[in-house]
């Protein structure tokens, strides 16, 4: 049977039986579930995130004069932004390490994954090989069968030939 039989006559089966229908080819593969974030706000292009920036002075467009408490002031909060700025570049190469980590597991999960289909599938052959050889001795049993069908007719025909001949010599 080609396979474009196989797969019309699945079709129309389909609708008599619920089989599986990996022999045919299907599958239950949702390219949408094996698209969909692994975070509803992570970055992806359909989720550019929202593009805001750190400003901690506002934009200054016109010249001006500031005094010395102003000067000051502004010095301190720029040693303090300076500090915050090293502490939140550390802490931003943490969450990218974090990261990483996290798509090492999951790569090593989803070859895991892989290697568990891989594994499926070699049982599912040898299971089907089994299968095949197994139908292979079918005519084989049946011949066997037959000819101990066969055996007992025989075996009967002559007890009850042998009840008859007691019969007749009493």
């Amino acid at each position: 049977m080609g396979i474009l039989a196989r797969i019309t006559n699945a079709a129309k089966s389909s609708n008599k039986s619920n089989e599986s229908s990996l022999s045919t080819g299907g599958h239950g593969i949702d390219k949408n579930r094996v698209l969909s974030p692994t975070d509803p706000t992570v970055i992806n292009p359909m989720n550019a995130g929202t593009w805001e920036t750190v400003r901690t002075a506002p934009i200054n467009d016109t010249p001006r004069y500031y005094t010395k408490v102003e000067a000051d002031a502004l010095k301190a909060v720029a040693r303090q932004k300076r500090e915050e700025a090293r502490q939140a570049k550390r802490a931003y190469k943490s969450l990218k390490t974090l990261e990483q980590s996290d798509a090492q597991v999951h790569t090593a999960h989803r070859n895991y994954i892989k290697g568990v289909a891989d594994s499926e599938l070699t049982k599912k052959r040898s299971d089907a090989s089994t299968a095949r050889h197994l139908h292979t001795l079918r005519p084989e049993y049946a011949k066997l069968g037959f000819g101990l069908d066969r055996a007992e007719n025989r075996a009967q025909q002559r007890i009850e030939e042998l009840k008859a001949k007691i019969k007749e010599n009493r």
